[in-house]
């Protein structure tokens, strides 16, 4: 059974840290790209951060460099979204993706996602 859970969301003070972990089982993980999505209410979905499982390269959304990172640790098949200085609009669902390479392409897996709120 394919399954993307995300943990760590929760209420922070502005300029405060956050770290989500996305737990991956049922795919070959080491096939999969895995991306950070968040979703602000009344606002469409947006691209966080991603993180290719071999090799490690990394890209994030502008309004996040240099406040966020994202890592993989392949022996746990988790990926984890390291949020410092976080701001009132960084308030969202954030979302873990699974997308396929090579004979995988195609291959897409979503987690339910968990609510981080910035706020004093």
């Amino acid at each position: 059974q394919v399954q993307l859970v995300e943990s760590g969301g929760g209420l922070v003070q502005p300029g405060g840290s956050l770290r989500l972990s996305c737990a991956a089982s049922g795919f070959r993980f080491s096939n999969y790209d895995i991306k950070w999505y968040r979703q602000a209410p009344g606002k469409e979905r947006e691209l966080v951060a991603g993180i290719t499982t071999v090799g490690g390269a990394t890209n994030y959304v502008d309004s996040v460099k240099g406040r966020f990172t994202i890592s993989t640790d392949n022996a746990k098949n988790t990926v984890y979204l390291q949020m410092n200085s976080l701001k009132p609009e960084d308030t969202a669902v954030y979302s873990c993706n699974a997308e396929g390479r090579g004979i995988y392409y195609g291959s897409r897996y979503w987690g339910k996602g968990t609510l981080v709120t910035v706020s004093s």
